[in-house]
């Protein structure tokens, strides 16, 4: 990789977050999204990158549920619902990352989740996404350590 070009992990990321507001916004299948956002891709393909895309899309979709469970948790005194829904497709991308990707260090995936909100939403809504993935974070470590 040459200097200054970006991590194809990082852009997986955003593809993902890109997918998925498709998937939410559009109310469409997900294979739908996938294949939309393939379609409105200006990035030439990339394969590792758009396998690890699909991968955390495809997962955040089937954990939605728990996903939601663990950011109800912590947000405290707000729905889930009332979340942007960058703001909600931020998290939820990132604590699946947190739940069912070891591999990847709690601190790289709050720092790109914090990137997709820098690049997304409001400087606000960093705050709040570091300070909802961080008490995730604890959480998840200390139910490890039991």
């Amino acid at each position: 990789m040459t200097a200054g070009a970006p991590d194809p992990r990082s852009q997986a990321r955003r593809s993902a977050l890109q997918m998925l507001y498709g998937w939410e916004l559009g109310r469409v299948d997900l294979a739908d999204a996938i294949d939309g956002y393939r379609l409105l891709q200006l990035e030439p393909p990339d394969e590792k990158r758009d396998h690890l895309a699909r991968a955390l899309v495809r997962g955040t979709v089937a954990a939605l549920d728990r996903l939601d469970a663990l950011i109800a948790e912590a947000v405290h005194n707000w729905r889930i619902e009332r979340l942007s829904i960058i703001d909600r497709l931020i998290l939820r991308l990132a604590v699946y990352e947190l739940v069912a990707r070891p591999e990847a260090p709690a601190p790289v995936v709050i720092d790109e989740a914090l990137d997709l909100a820098r690049a997304f939403s409001t400087e606000d809504a960093v705050k709040f996404i570091n300070g909802v993935l961080d008490a995730i974070r604890q959480r998840l470590e200390s139910k490890s350590d039991e």
